[in-house]
């Protein structure tokens, strides 16, 4: 189940705790991020122990624009992972819903 970026932001500004993470390159999330747990798609295989406690909590997972993390989605699920859930639009469009407000 994805989420939306309106509910993401609302979360976040209410201060909540959210098993929340950003597979985006180590330079991307330099340049702007959301305060999530940096794991790179590519060395996600290698967090599995570390995630392996949260397998039926929810874990929100963010990318640039939602492909990034909707491949990071499938490959949790297909671990046994239950509530993973995909920023729709990933950063570019939880920017550009802080731009409208």
């Amino acid at each position: 189940m994805d989420i939306k970026v309106e509910e993401l932001k609302e979360r976040l500004d209410k201060g909540e705790a959210l098993n929340f993470y950003d597979v985006r390159e180590e330079h991307e999330y330099e340049e702007d991020n959301l305060g999530a747990t940096l794991i790179p798609l590519a060395e996600l295989p290698d967090h599995l122990d570390e995630l392996e406690p949260l397998k039926d909590e929810e874990i929100i997972i963010h990318c640039r624009s939602g492909a990034r993390s909707g491949k990071a989605q499938a490959f949790l699920e297909s671990r046994g992972f239950t509530n993973v859930r995909n920023v729709i639009g990933g950063i570019l469009a939880y920017r550009e819903l802080e731009e409208e407000a």
